[in-house]
């Protein structure tokens, strides 16, 4: 199936040639590129530093969408459509649509197809702000979270909420990339778990409300099963952090993870971040605010913690709880607020790391073989794990760190773009961890996501690319940055440099950037923009 969807073999839909470009670049298929959530994209030749400047790049197109574009804009390189290859970037709105555009087209160019999860005729419509009572998201509320492409199947799997005939619904859909048919039968997402908490069934099941919760997170697949977080609408009502899984093959439910089944809340939401995965398909989450008594027994609330799961039975194997999980509780400083990054295998210490940070502004490194668990304050800050740095982050992480050649680069809120260095597995200097740049730009709320380009392990190509997002209450512009990842101090090139020029649109918060192959595509309010080297 991969041949015939990307290189013309027979058994697709005609012959065509290679669209070419810098690297030989297959596509963006997930969240930050990769199940670890490292936001590289490591076969970026075109892009360097010497040419990233406002005399040699800028904005070259930009397509039209119906609604705001939270999810992250996937990219598929040859894709043939209609008897052609192409290179197809895919976007999804919150007006329940998800299109496919070509991804090196005109301005203005129709896409290639648009697939909408909306009937208004028969009563299916877009969920409005007014109808959960929050305005974090408006107008309308569809698709938030970036789907999820398997590049072996042409298959690009999606999670639409909807609103019909007054009843409120959340499906994954599974698209052909090529024409934007629905492959499978869309399945309803309606998990249960054993616990008190409300809704409940009455036998002591925990139900899944579909009005009350709200499906940030990135979407996930990971071997063979799609996964799925959710979290609320402004904390209202009686929500919990969920996670289910489902066959990417047949979308039948195959595991449900409830966060706080006996308590209340702990979301995920991660900023849009998706849940992490390892190569022994373990899942990593982290919660926000919520009941936490994991700690006492028979406990199995787990507001403010990293969570690992087991593979698509989404059993719970370790966790790791701040020591004052109270405080951050009280205080609604979730620490779920960000999502995990894995990090590479270390030589020196614990092999496996994980890392992120909360609304609190401390990064926290963990062993994920062994995360911590809990301990209280009598113990000390959190001494179990490899290392907590406080202070460090001038804000709350809203967004997802990235990771290249050993720097992790966090862009917090109110904060600037940091670059962390690691060496022999921890965070330099070790006793007070400190950043060895950071960036001329402060970020305003919420931060954000950085994403890195380079041409594999030659560092003097590498690009730390960042959207600045904090006009999105005003619909002001999106900034593009594009730094050095060597030194972040220094700027490259932003987009207000030629507004008039490369102006991207109107900003949505916890946006993220697409480089591939040449391009970088940014969504916005009104429509995806496409930056490269001007002609």
């Amino acid at each position: 199936m991969l041949a015939a969807l990307f290189s013309g073999c027979p058994g697709g839909s005609g012959g065509g040639t290679p669209v070419t470009g810098g690297a030989s670049y297959t596509g963006t298929f997930t969240y930050h590129n990769d199940n670890s959530r490292t936001g590289q994209d490591l076969q970026e030749s075109l892009l360097t530093p010497a040419n990233v400047n406002s005399t040699q790049f800028g904005k070259l197109a930009s397509f039209l969408v119906d609604g705001y574009i939270y999810a992250q804009p996937l990219y598929v390189a040859n894709v043939n459509i209609g008897g052609q290859l192409r290179n197809v970037v895919f976007v999804a709105t919150e007006h329940d649509s998800v299109y496919a555009f070509d991804a090196d087209g005109a301005s203005g160019a129709a896409p290639l197809w648009h697939t909408s999860f909306i009937n208004s005729s028969a009563g299916v419509t877009t969920v409005s702000s007014n109808d959960v009572s929050c305005n974090d998201l408006v107008p309308e509320i569809g698709i938030t979270s970036t789907p999820v492409i398997d590049p072996a199947t042409g298959t690009l799997y999606v999670v639409a909420k909807t609103k019909e005939n007054g009843n409120y619904f959340f499906r994954v859909h599974a698209l052909d990339i090529v024409t934007g048919a629905e492959t499978i039968s869309p399945q309803t997402i309606a998990p249960t778990f054993p616990g008190s908490a409300l809704p409940n069934d009455g036998s002591n099941n925990v139900t899944f409300d579909a009005k009350v919760q709200h499906q940030r997170s990135a979407l996930l697949l990971d071997h063979g099963a799609i996964y799925i977080a959710f979290a609320s609408h402004c904390d209202i009502g009686d929500y919990h952090g969920w996670v289910a899984a489902y066959d990417a093959q047949t979308l039948n439910p195959v595991g449900a993870f409830n966060a706080t089944p006996d308590g209340t809340w702990g979301g995920i939401w991660q900023a849009g971040g998706g849940p992490a995965a390892d190569a022994s398909g373990n899942v990593y989450v982290i919660t926000g605010n919520g009941t936490f008594d994991a700690d006492t027994a028979g406990g199995r609330d787990f507001g403010d913690s990293f969570l690992k799961l087991a593979g698509r039975s989404l059993t719970l194997s370790d966790y790791f709880t701040p020591y004052n999980q109270a405080d951050l509780e009280a205080a609604d400083r979730d620490l779920g607020s960000g999502p995990p990054l894995l990090l590479p295998d270390q030589l020196v210490g614990p092999t496996h790391l994980l890392v992120s940070a909360g609304k609190e502004g401390v990064i926290y490194l963990l062993n994920r073989d062994n995360m911590g668990q809990f301990l209280p304050a009598s113990a000390g800050q959190d001494p179990q794990i490899v290392q907590r740095v406080p202070s460090a982050l001038g804000g709350g992480l809203f967004g997802a760190p990235a990771y290249y050649a050993s720097k992790v680069y966090f862009a917090a809120a109110n904060d600037t773009l940091k670059a962390f260095d690691l060496s022999d597995g921890l965070f330099t200097p070790v006793v007070t961890p400190a950043p060895s740049a950071q960036s001329p730009t402060t970020f305003g709320f919420p931060g954000a996501t950085p994403t890195i380009s380079a041409n594999g392990s030659n560092t003097s190509t590498a690009i730390v690319w960042a959207l600045q997002t904090d006009q999105y209450g005003t619909s002001g512009p999106a900034v593009l940055h594009a730094y050095s990842a060597l030194n972040v101090a220094t700027e490259l090139y932003n987009s207000s440099q030629n507004l008039a020029r490369d102006n991207p649109g109107p900003a949505v918060k916890f946006t993220v950037p697409t480089v591939a192959n040449g391009k970088v595509y940014v969504g916005t309010q009104t429509q995806l923009s496409v930056f490269g080297l001007l002609p």
